[in-house]
C-alpha cells in the first residue's frame, strides 16, 4: 500500500473513527483501525464489536492495499505530524512507514485479514431525518437512559415511528424522557438504540438545517449515515416499558414556572448537598408560591418562586441531581409542572404543544 493525503483530513478522520475501538481487548486487531486504500480514497473503520465506525477521505493512491495500526498510536502519531501531505507506505511484513516533511516514523502494523467484518444484515427499513432535528431529540432525552446494566433494554433509547409521528424514550426508573416530532415517514417501526451509538450522533452530526442523517435498520443491528461518516451499532433487545401506562392521568396540583428561575433556586439549594451529603429538595406548592428547601448536616437553605398554584397544597421531595437533569433539558421559557400525589412522579411539559414530557420520581420525605 502506497498513498498521500492530507494531514487535516487524515487526522479529523482518525479522530472520529478511534471512538469506537476497542481500549482493551483480548484480539490486538480490535485495538487497531483499519485502514483500506482503494480507488482514489482512504477508508477507515473502527469497530469493538458493538459499536463500528467507518468514513473515508480523499487520497492520491499509488499501491492499493490494505493494514491494521493500533489506534491510540497511529491517531497521537497523525496528529502530531507538521500540517503538510502525509505519506503512508506498507510492505509484505506489515511494517508501515508514515512521514510527513522531515519526520519519519517506522510502526508494526498487522495483517488486515484478522480485523473482524461488520456484520451484514437484511435492511427493514430506511429513514431521513434531519440532522439537526434528531441530535436535538437525543440531547432532551439521553439523560434518562440506564447506566444499570442489570437491565440492559433501558441502557438505551427507544426510537418509534407512527402515523408520521417520531419518538424517542428514555427511562431509567427515576427519569422518563419522551421528545416527538412529526416527520415525513408514515411506516411503523420500533427500535432501541444503545446510548453509546447516541453519543457518537450527536458527536459527528450536523447543525446545519439542510443536513440529513439515514437511519438503515434490520433486525438486529442499524446503520446510521451522517456526512461521510456511517455508525454501525448492534440494536438492544428486549422488551421495553409501556410507557404510556407510567404517565399519570389525574393532575392534583399544578404550576406554571419559568424554566431558569426554577433551575436557579434548584441549584441554590443543592450547594448544601454532595455524593457523601444526600438529602432531597423540598417544594412545597402554596397559593401564589413554590416555596423550596434542603436542610442536611451541614446547613439549612430555602427560597421562593412567585408562580400562582392551581389545586391542593402539595408537599414533595426530589433529588437534587435527578430534577435538575430534567429541568435543564427543557427547551421552553415556561414550563408546566403536574403532581399527582406526593410520591407519583412530577409531570413536566411545555406551556405550548408537546414535543417534550419529563417524569421525576419523588424521594420519600421524612416528617416531622
Amino acid at each position: 500500500m502506497k498513498l498521500n493525503c492530507k494531514q487535516n483530513l487524515l487526522s479529523a478522520a482518525v479522530t472520529n473513527v478511534q471512538r469506537a475501538v476497542s481500549a482493551k481487548t483480548t484480539l490486538p486487531a480490535l485495538e487497531g483501525i483499519l485502514i483500506r486504500a482503494e480507488k482514489g480514497r482512504i477508508k477507515l473503520c473502527g469497530y469493538d464489536l458493538e459499536i463500528g465506525i467507518t468514513t473515508d477521505i480523499d487520497a492520491q493512491i499509488e499501491e492499493e492495499g490494505a493494514i491494521v495500526v493500533n489506534a491510540k498510536l497511529f491517531g497521537d502519531i497523525v496528529r502530531r505530524l507538521p500540517k503538510e501531505d502525509i505519506r503512508i507506505e506498507t510492505d509484505e511484513k506489515y511494517i508501515t512507514y508514515i512521514s510527513s516533511g522531515e519526520v519519519k516514523y517506522q510502526i508494526v502494523g498487522m495483517y488486515p485479514g484478522e480485523f473482524p467484518e461488520l456484520p451484514g444484515f437484511d435492511k427493514i427499513d430506511d429513514i431521513s431525518i434531519e440532522c439537526s432535528l434528531l441530535k436535538n431529540m437525543i440531547k432532551q432525552t439521553i439523560f434518562a437512559t440506564s447506566d444499570d446494566m442489570s437491565k440492559p433494554v433501558y441502557t438505551g433509547a427507544l426510537f418509534e415511528f407512527e402515523n408520521n409521528v417520531f419518538k424517542i424514550v428514555a427511562i431509567d426508573g427515576i427519569k422518563m424522557a419522551i421528545r416527538k416530532e412529526t416527520v415525513d415517514y408514515s411506516n411503523s417501526s420500533r427500535f432501541i438504540v444503545p446510548k453509546k451509538a447516541l453519543n457518537e450522533i450527536l458527536k459527528l452530526g450536523s447543525d446545519e438545517d439542510d443536513s440529513k442523517i439515514r437511519i438503515i435498520t434490520g433486525q438486529r443491528h442499524a446503520i446510521f449515515e451522517i456526512d461521510s461518516y456511517s455508525i454501525f451499532t448492534r440494536l438492544i433487545e428486549g422488551s421495553f416499558i409501556d410507557y404510556n401506562r407510567t404517565i399519570p392521568r389525574a393532575t392534583v396540583t399544578e404550576a406554571c414556572v419559568v424554566a431558569k428561575d426554577f433551575i436557579s433556586s434548584v441549584e441554590r439549594m443543592s450547594l448544601l448537598t454532595s455524593e457523601k451529603i444526600q438529602s432531597p429538595i423540598r417544594l412545597f406548592f402554596s397559593g401564589e408560591e413554590i416555596n423550596l428547601s434542603c436542610s442536611t448536616t451541614i446547613g439549612k437553605a430555602n427560597d421562593v418562586i412567585k408562580t400562582p398554584v392551581k389545586g391542593a397544597e402539595m408537599e414533595i421531595g426530589f433529588s437534587n441531581r435527578h430534577l435538575l437533569e430534567a429541568l435543564r433539558n427543557t427547551d421552553s421559557d415556561i414550563i408546566k409542572i403536574e403532581l399527582q400525589n406526593s410520591s407519583t412522579a412530577m409531570k413536566i411539559t411545555p406551556t405550548q404543544g408537546d414535543s417534550y414530557l419529563f417524569l421525576v420520581v419523588p424521594m420519600l420525605l421524612q416528617r416531622g
